[in-house]
């Protein structure tokens, strides 16, 4: 037990009736009844239970959260398909300087052609990067970007006097794709996975029927296995008249090598909170732009981000187009978050395309040598590799012998990882694969962070072979003990008593 004055007390304890951050001088404007500014219902009977502390005591407890939190700066953060990596800290300079940050979402186009330019810009990039000639930056997210896919190919379909049902998803696909397909008014049908990682081709042939509006595919897929049949997939959902949909959440192991629309590929949406420096996670902004083959062009959401006639005679001149008659519509209340977009832009120019395929080519390369790292004697044997073949830019491990021979978990291992000072990489997905670890350490992580990851795990085998109890009850140096996960997702206490 720790002395008491060490003891973390929260905000409300701190709380003394009286006590203020901040006391506002006296103001001459004449008080009003607040009856006479409100209708009755808007009036609080009780005022809100918020604690009353000073503002060092303020400053303090947020400081104090915030070294509880485990984040990229902190330490390494191998979570798969998530693509955790470190993002240039110059980036967030830029997207905060006067002329971006502070620019208003409704400010006319005419005054705004700086932001416009670098909007257009960015489009033209990430066509060229996906091979994809049109692209639309409005969706807000991945999840945002697959439903703005499957609008498209309802739209296309609709258009073409076809009323298809189904959408395609392999079982190695990221989560948010069947709860897509259900948004989106689809019915999901899984498609199976071939002993070599890819997309079952019979299975494929099968399902690939006159109802199926769209098979939703990311390649490399969430086992970070490439499909060596991408071409014959493609002709195969393209013959029964489905689009291709590709997941982008995967693309940092492919920048620069391949491209989805040279794969056979219709939409594509981009992860730019992933791949293109923008911080990921605690539900901050994120974008989920898309870019689409030419007979999905004309369904694009509005408004859409064109170089118009000049003005001048000399400067070209941007401005959000709304005049699209096939068009889906509005996805979101503004075009995107444009902070992300100066985020990605400055990141894409700076590297450069020789940039971004480095930097996949060394992603690859840093998963495939801890994939030999942790295929080792004393790890590879209690956590095998679940389709051991060269992987792009993570892969996936079985625990299933940890816990038959050792008695420990795979959430046993993750939640050890934590008194080791590393992030636990992805478990228990994707669901083909027993007591699953997805790992992708990205390009950003050094050889001796990679080695001391793999001699983590190699600690906490050798720990279970000696006593499982210990990881059975990790993590031990976080700032609370292991919780209880099942009644937390049951029975949430999200308010102050």
């Amino acid at each position: 037990m720790r002395p008491a004055e060490e003891r973390t007390v929260t905000i409300f304890e701190r709380s003394r009736e009286g006590r203020r951050a901040f006391a506002p001088p006296a103001t001459d404007v004449p008080e009003r009844p607040i009856e006479e500014l409100l209708p009755a219902s808007a009036i609080r009977r009780q005022p809100p239970a918020l604690p009353e502390v000073s503002e060092p005591e303020i400053v303090r407890h947020y400081n104090n959260l915030s070294k509880k939190n485990f984040d990229l700066d902190t330490g390494f953060y191998p979570l798969g398909s998530c693509t955790m990596k470190h993002n240039p800290k110059v980036n967030e300079r830029v997207a905060a300087l006067p002329g971006h940050a502070r620019l208003h979402p409704l400010q006319e186009a005419a005054y705004a052609q700086g932001a416009l330019e670098l909007m257009w810009r960015l489009q033209a990039d990430l066509a060229e990067i996906a091979g994809l000639p049109h692209v639309s930056l409005q969706p807000s997210a991945g999840s945002h970007g697959e439903l703005a896919g499957l609008l498209l190919t309802r739209a296309y379909h609709e258009d073409r006097g076809e009323m298809r049902t189904k959408v395609l998803t392999p079982d190695t696909a990221h989560g948010t794709n069947p709860a897509s397909v259900t948004m989106a008014g689809y019915e999901v049908v899984k498609v199976g996975t071939a002993d070599d990682g890819g997309v079952d081709l019979d299975d494929l042939r099968q399902k690939a029927g006159p109802d199926v509006a769209c098979l939703m595919l990311t390649n490399p897929n969430t086992l970070g296995l490439f499909d060596r049949n991408i071409e014959e997939i493609a002709r195969i959902v393209h013959e029964a008249g489905a689009t291709l949909y590709y997941d982008g959440a995967n693309l940092n192991a492919v920048m620069g090598i391949s491209r989805p629309g040279d794969m056979g590929f219709d939409i594509v949406h981009f992860n730019l909170h992933k791949s293109f420096t923008q911080p990921h996670g605690g539900g901050g902004p994120g974008s989920g732009p898309i870019a689409v083959s030419g007979r999905i062009e004309p369904f694009l959401p509005v408004p859409v981000v064109v170089e118009a006639a000049s003005r001048n005679g000399s400067e070209p001149f941007y401005e959000l187009a709304v005049d699209r008659p096939k068009s889906i519509g509005r996805l979101r209340g503004f075009h995107g978050n444009f902070g992300v977009f100066v985020r990605s832009y400055a990141y894409i120019r700076s590297v450069g395309g020789d940039g971004l395929r480095d930097v996949s080519e060394t992603a690859v390369l840093n998963a495939n040598y801890l994939r030999a790292r942790l295929a080792e004697p004393g790890i590879g044997e209690y956590l095998p590799i679940a389709f051991d073949r060269t992987c792009m830019h993570e892969f996936v491990l079985s625990g299933a012998p940890a816990k038959r021979e050792l008695g420990i978990k795979t959430l046993d291992i993750a939640k050890r990882l934590l008194d080791h000072r590393v992030h636990p990489p992805t478990v228990y997905f994707p669901l083909l694969v027993d007591e699953a670890l997805m790992i992708e350490p990205t390009e950003t992580e050094t050889k001796e962070t990679l080695d001391r990851f793999a001699d983590a795990l190699r600690d906490i085998l050798d720990e279970a072979r000696r006593d499982p109890e210990i990881a059975r009850n990790a993590p031990y140096e976080t700032p609370v003990r292991r919780l209880d996960e099942g009644a937390a997702a049951r029975r949430p206490v999200v308010r102050q008593p």
